[in-house]
C-alpha cells in the first residue's frame, strides 16, 4: 500500500511537470479525494504560553495501525503555532509528559543564553520549565523544537515542533496577507520512513521516503484566487529543497528567518537547507477557479553534496524521493475573499546590514571529519558541555567564517544572533538570501562569512551554541558553543 501511494504521488508530480506550456493548471477539480486534506497547525497568542510535551499517535496511511508519535498540547503531531508581537515580555511554561529529559529552542530568538533551551536547560520528566523574556526579534517566522544532546533526532522524527510568527509594526503597516490558514498558510517541509507496523523508523538515517508537510501525506488545499502567502520552514533531517511551481511560475520572496526583505525578490526556484524559513508570496490571482497547481521540489541532478541527491533508494543514505522531482503539495484555486490582497508590495522594510569592514574581530571554524562514515565536528573537537569553544566580547561586531571541507554540505546555525552572509566562496549570494539569517547551507567544499553584533547579553555561567542543523550530525558532535563576555 506505503508503496503503491509514492509511485502515484511521484508519477502525479512527473505528468504536471511535464506540462509546462499550459497556463497553471494540471487539473479542474477543486477537490481531490486521493489527497489529504493539509493539517493547518492552530494557534495561540497573548503573553503567557503554556506547552506540554507528550506521547501521541497519528494515522498516516488509511490502513493499519496508528504510528506513535510526540505532540504539544494533546496534539497528534507537531504543536501550536504561537503568535507573538516585538516588545512583549512573554512568560513560556513548558512541561515535559515524557518519560525521556527533553529541551525547547526558540530558534532565532535573541534572547538570554539561559532561557535559549539549548543542551543545558534541561527539562526532566515531570517537571515544567518557566523561561521569561522580551521579544526582541523582528516580525517573521520562527521556531521551537527539541535541542537534547544526542536525543534531537529521536525527538524531532517523533513530531516535537513547532512555529512561531512575530508580529511587528513595521509588517503590520504592509498591504500583506495575515488571515492565518486563508492567505496566509504555513508549511513545514519534512520526511519520515516508516517500519511494517507504521512505525517511525528511528534507525540512524538521513532522508525520509514520504514527504509530510504539517505532518500531511499527500496534502491538498484550498487557496483563494489572489495573492497567498506561505511560510515555508525545512525542518527536515538533512534534505534540501528546490522549490517552485509545477508550470514554473514567478514567486516573491518576502522574507527569510530574521525578517522581512527590503524588497521582493522574484524567482522560480528557492533553495532551502534544513532549518532555514522563508515567507514568499505566489499570485494565484491569474488561475481559473476549480484549477489546481503543484508546489514541487526540483531536486534531481543536483551537485553532489547537496542533501537527498544520492541516488540510492534505501540504506542510511537512500530514499525513495532521493535524486527526483517530486510534488509537495497540491493547491486547489478557490474564489477570492473579502478584501484580497491582489498587489504586491515594491518595498517593505528598509534593512542595514553589517559589512565585512565593520567587524571589529574575527573567528574562523572548520567543519572536519566524515572520512569513511565517521562522525563530523569543528576544529577537530567533537561537542562537549563544559568546553567553551568561543568567547566573543560583548558588542563586538564578528566576521565568522566557516569552512565545509571536502565530505558533504551542512546546514550552519549560530543561536542568539541575526546575521547576514557577506560571501560565499562558490560564488554570488543569492538576493533572497541577503537579509537577516539564523540558518543558511553550506555547499559541498565550500567557505562562508557571515557577519553580526553581538549585543544586550553578556553571561560566563550560560553557553549559547552553534551547530550544523542537521540533527543526526549535531547528535554526533558536529556543535559548539561560545559564551559573550
Amino acid at each position: 500500500m506505503k508503496y503503491t501511494l509514492i509511485v502515484f504521488v511521484l508519477t502525479v508530480s512527473l505528468l504536471v511537470s511535464c506540462k509546462k506550456g499550459n497556463n497553471s493548471s494540471s487539473s479542474t477539480s477543486s477537490t481531490d479525494t486521493s489527497y489529504n486534506t493539509l493539517f493547518i497547525p492552530p494557534t495561540v497568542s497573548g503573553t503567557t504560553f503554556n506547552l506540554t510535551l507528550s506521547k501521541s499517535s497519528k494515522q498516516f496511511f488509511k490502513t493499519g495501525s496508528a504510528t506513535t508519535t510526540y505532540g504539544y498540547n494533546g496534539y497528534s503531531f507537531w504543536g501550536p503555532t504561537l503568535i507573538m508581537n516585538k516588545g512583549d515580555n512573554v512568560q513560556m511554561n513548558v512541561t515535559n509528559g515524557l518519560t525521556d529529559t527533553t529541551t525547547v529552542h526558540w530558534h532565532g530568538f535573541h534572547i538570554p543564553a539561559k532561557m535559549d533551551g539549548g543542551p543545558h536547560q534541561k527539562i526532566a520528566p515531570s517537571t515544567t520549565w518557566s523561561p521569561n523574556f522580551e521579544i526582541m526579534n523582528n516580525a517573521s517566522t520562527y521556531w521551537y523544537h527539541p535541542h537534547l544532546h544526542e536525543k534531537t533526532l529521536e525527538q524531532l522524527t517523533m513530531g516535537a515542533g513547532g512555529l512561531i510568527i512575530i508580529k511587528d509594526p513595521t509588517e503590520a503597516a504592509l498591504n500583506l496577507p495575515r488571515t492565518y490558514g486563508t492567505d496566509d498558510i504555513p508549511l513545514v517541509l519534512t520526511s519520515r520512513r516508516f517500519n511494517s507496523d507504521n512505525s517511525f523508523d528511528l534507525t540512524t538515517h538521513a532522508y525520509g521516503d514520504y514527504e509530510l508537510v504539517n505532518g500531511t501525506i499527500n496534502p491538498q488545499v484550498n487557496l483563494p484566487k489572489q495573492f497567498v502567502r506561505f511560510r515555508i520552514l525545512n525542518a527536515e533531517t538533512e534534505r534540501a529543497y528546490n522549490l517552485g511551481f509545477s508550470d514554473n511560475r514567478i514567486f516573491y520572496v518576502i522574507g527569510n528567518d530574521g525578517g522581512l526583505l527590503s524588497t521582493p525578490v522574484s524567482v522560480t526556484r528557492l533553495v532551502m537547507g534544513v532549518g532555514e524559513r522563508y515567507e514568499i508570496m505566489v499570485n494565484l490571482g491569474k488561475d481559473e477557479i476549480g484549477s489546481s497547481i503543484l508546489l514541487k521540489a526540483y531536486n534531481s541532478n543536483q551537485a553532489f553534496g547537496f542533501p537527498g541527491a544520492e541516488p540510492a533508494t534505501n540504506g542510511a543514505f537512500g530514499s525513495l524521493l532521493n535524486n527526483k522531482d517530486f510534488q509537495v503539495l497540491k493547491i486547489n484555486i478557490t474564489a477570492s475573499t473579502t478584501n484580497a490582497i491582489t498587489t504586491l508590495p515594491t518595498t517593505l522594510v528598509s534593512n542595514t546590514y553589517w559589512k565585512s569592514t565593520d567587524a571589529t574581530s574575527s573567528i574562523s571554524t572548520a567543519i572536519n571529519g566524515g572520512q569513511g562514515g565517521s562522525a563530523f565536528y569543528f576544529d577537530n573537537n567533537y561537542y562537549n558541555y563544559n568546553t567553551i569553544n568561543q568567547t566573543i566580547p560583548l558588542n563586538a561586531i564578528v566576521k565568522w567564517t566557516f569552512s565545509g571541507g571536502n565530505i558533504f554540505g551542512h546546514s550552519i546555525h549560530i543561536h542568539d544572533i541575526q546575521f547576514n552572509i557577506v560571501s560565499r566562496s562558490s560564488g554570488a549570494i543569492a538576493d533572497y538570501e541577503k537579509g537577516w539569517k539564523d540558518t543558511y547551507f553550506i555547499h559541498l567544499g565550500e567557505t562562508v562569512s557571515v557577519v553580526a553584533k553581538f549585543d544586550d547579553f553578556s553571561d560566563t555561567t550560560w553557553p549559547f551554541m552553534y551547530h550544523c542543523h542537521f540533527p543526526n550530525h549535531e547528535d554526533d558532535g558536529l556543535m559548539g558553543q561560545f559564551i559573550v563576555k
